[in-house]
């Protein structure tokens, strides 16, 4: 339910109230205070039909289940303001017998009486649906709450993984570093290991040959 509507709903409700009064007052008046009582009630008319005016836009402005329900209100209300009008056309005519003028006031009473009741009972359904609404309000912030507390949970846990995920990949860098670093001193071993095995070959070469040197001139002689 729109709370424009109901906004416009509750100001119509109790100007029909008052109008209904009113009529019910200017029946029983004459002269210039009837006049001035008949003035006002087609003041407050206009003010009716204008919000009617207004009721009925906000109604074809919302969804076609709910417009449906609004728009039979409205045909309520239309119905009720004519049969405030065709009253006060009466009272304006000044026709009235002093049946009829009873009857109106009869007629006028239980008009109001049922408006009253009718306006108290729109109230109080008002209040109620503003109440489910505002608990509905409620229970939607509590979730968003509870949702935006997970949101942040969540990135927290996503954030203390990246941190992991940075560390593990800092380490395996240091790791990589460390693989290189001891390729490295393994191939320089490898190289020295190579040119100490060329330089011993080379030693033991010249000791053979300065041996056999030595065993040739002795047997020489």
């Amino acid at each position: 339910m729109s709370n424009v509507f109901e906004g416009y709903e509750r100001q119509y409700c109790e100007l029909s109230a008052n109008l209904s009064k009113k009529c019910t007052a200017a029946a029983s008046l004459n002269g210039e205070q009837k006049k001035q009582k008949v003035s006002e009630v087609k003041t407050g008319i206009d003010e009716a039909e204008a919000l009617i005016r207004k009721m009925d836009l906000e109604a074809r402005s919302l969804q076609p289940n709910i417009k449906a329900v609004l728009l039979a209100k409205l045909r309520e209300y239309k119905s009720d303001l004519n049969n405030l009008k065709s009253e006060v056309k009466k009272i304006v005519s000044g026709n009235l017998n002093p049946s009829a003028r009873d009857e109106l006031l009869e007629s006028g009473m239980a008009d109001a009486m049922t408006a009253s009741a009718d306006q108290r009972s729109r109230l109080m359904m008002s209040t109620e649906r503003l109440n489910k609404t505002s608990e509905r309000v409620k229970d939607s912030r509590r979730t968003m709450l509870e949702t935006e507390e997970l949101g942040v949970s969540i990135l927290q846990d996503l954030h203390s993984q990246r941190q992991s995920l940075l560390h593990a990949h800092n380490t395996l860098h240091g790791v990589d570093d460390n693989i290189g670093k001891s390729k490295k001193i393994l191939t320089n071993m490898s190289r020295r290991m190579d040119r100490n095995k060329w330089i011993i070959s080379f030693i033991v070469f010249v000791l053979v040959v300065a041996l056999a040197l030595i065993l040739y001139f002795k047997l020489a002689k």
